[in-house]
């Protein structure tokens, strides 16, 4: 039998039509405001999700009713078909009020932006889950990374098996870090064959499948709320046409250009907005902390100018990056540079207003602490900061010879 985290909660239906009409065009005001509005209700709700820790359910349904979590479906699918920079506003709104949310959103938009592209999917196969995104908001999520292997962009071959067996599939493994799962209803497992020359692609398992566990519980620093918990699979029955991109190992299991510059510049604007949030709550604290042997607030202090002067010069330059690279203006080898850049400067801002608040800033009466737990979680994502120096650096002397 399957066993449910405790998180599990049922994907709901409906749709919300002051919503839809506020979001038929992404580029507009009231989508601004919209947006706006989600910002703070999320935020309102930020706490309570990180102390429990608690999935982010309540959250996940007001977007699917919304029909953001078909965000990057194509239009003839139903969805939005948002560009980069569409795609980017919606995250960033997400991300200032609750970044654990905006990762799960993150990770559907990047699964079906070239899914309907991919030539090794069945096409019946491939609208089924577009359609499921648009009618349902059912989520999915790649599940790659194992306790033996650790990041697959290290290299190696995974551990979970698919074992075909007549019309089937009979998969056994687990995953870590696997982002979303309590509210997942697609769980898109890469794995090998156990082919005496193994292939390895991609199992798509429904979550009501017999065969499925939750191991051990997500329980980290920050971005707590995004139910990254260990998925087991015990002799797990997948279709047979559920298998699908399987190949040879070796660089055609990468990340393809298109997705790696959206990867790019939507992981690093998360951690931009949980930056502005705290910008936004040190902003707010300074100018209305009053000591008594100041007798004014400390947003008078030249000291304390200046610190909010160098948080904003860094969240600029997060933000004309993150824009450059929405619109084209960053090449696809340099596009991991805004990965690395805008990560760095949202940690540094969040720094810079712990620092300069103190006590008040570390505790967890109040959002400070919690903002600088989520944005050191920027350094975890793929590409790794070393991979992306190193290739710049390789890059630079290659040119130069």
């Amino acid at each position: 039998m399957t066993r449910r985290h405790p998180d599990t909660a049922p994907v709901d239906a409906g749709h919300d039509t002051d919503a839809l009409e506020a979001l038929a065009d992404l580029d507009s005001p009231r989508a601004d405001a919209w947006l706006t509005a989600l910002t703070n209700e999320f935020a309102a709700g930020a706490a309570a999700l990180d102390a429990g820790p608690h999935f982010p359910h309540d959250n996940l349904a007001k977007l699917r009713r919304a029909g953001l979590l078909a965000l990057t479906v194509p239009r003839a699918l139903g969805g939005y078909e948002a560009t980069l920079a569409q795609a980017l506003k919606v995250i960033r709104a997400i991300a200032r009020g609750e970044p654990s949310t905006a990762l799960i959103v993150v990770m559907q938009c990047l699964y079906h932006l070239r899914l309907q592209a991919n030539p090794n999917w069945p096409v019946a196969l491939k609208e089924r889950i577009a359609r499921d995104a648009v009618e349902h908001g059912a989520l999915i999520n790649s599940l790659r990374v194992e306790p033996e292997l650790g990041s697959p962009s290290r290299g190696g071959l995974p551990t979970t098996v698919g074992k075909q067996r007549g019309d089937h599939w009979i998969l056994n493994g687990r995953k870590l870090y696997s982002t979303g799962s309590p509210g997942l209803t697609w769980f898109a497992v890469w794995g090998r064959t156990d082919d005496a020359s193994p292939r390895v692609g991609t199992w798509l398992v429904h979550r009501d499948t017999p065969g499925i566990r939750f191991g051990e519980p997500w329980n980290h620093l920050g971005m707590r709320a995004t139910g990254s918990h260990e998925v087991v699979f015990d002799d797990v029955r997948v279709p047979l046409d559920h298998a699908v991109d399987l190949q040879a190992p070796g660089p055609a299991n990468g990340i393809d250009p298109v997705t790696s510059v959206w990867m790019n510049v939507l992981l690093p604007s998360i951690y931009d907005g949980v930056a502005r949030a705290a910008r936004d709550w040190f902003v707010q604290w300074t100018a209305q902390r009053v000591p008594l042997s100041l007798d004014a607030p400390l947003s008078s202090l030249d000291s304390f100018q200046q610190t909010v002067g160098r948080i904003d010069a860094l969240l600029f330059n997060n933000r004309v990056l993150l824009d450059a690279g929405a619109v084209g203006h960053v090449s696809v080898a340099e596009a991991p540079a805004i990965k690395y850049l805008v990560s760095r400067q949202a940690i540094e801002a969040v720094q810079l207003a712990l620092e300069a608040s103190s006590n008040p800033g570390l505790s967890r009466n109040n959002p400070l602490e919690r903002h600088y737990r989520d944005a050191l979680c920027a350094r975890i994502h793929t590409p790794q900061n070393d991979t992306v120096l190193g290739n710049l650096g390789r890059a630079a002397f290659a040119a130069f010879s």
